[in-house]
């Protein structure tokens, strides 16, 4: 499996790309091989301003439904358009193409308390 260093991690699998105050979110490759063949990715969120570890949408898989937690607080800029028909990229690409939100972070330090790669993986197994 693959855990890119330059990203920070949550114990529910998301990681979350910092640069400025502005991150990038979405599901591990480990979270994409756990639920399977996705089929759906609802996020409703654009605007709104959410607490850590709010659920911020929900990712449908052939045989169940799994709800996304946001890594940090912040408010919520953009929903990656591409997932809508081709909900696959986060199967085939979760680190890149497969990204599912773009956020205002409201406290970069925050970012820095997540897991680093190597915990995350450890956490995994």
């Amino acid at each position: 499996m693959n855990f890119p260093e330059n990203l920070k991690y949550t114990k529910d699998h998301e990681w979350i790309k910092l640069e400025g105050n502005t991150a990038t979110i979405g599901i591990t490759d480990f979270a994409q091989r756990e639920l399977g063949d996705i089929v759906y990715v609802d996020i409703d969120s654009t605007g709104k301003a959410l607490q850590a570890e709010t659920v911020f949408g929900t990712v449908e898989a052939v045989k169940t439904v799994s709800d996304l937690y946001l890594p940090v607080s912040g408010i919520i800029q953009e929903v990656n358009p591409a997932l809508s028909n081709q909900p696959e990229l986060v199967n085939t690409d979760p680190y890149g193409e497969g990204w599912m939100i773009k956020m205002t972070v409201d406290n970069p330090n925050d970012v820095e308390a997540l897991m680093s790669a190597e915990t995350y993986q450890q956490l995994v197994g």
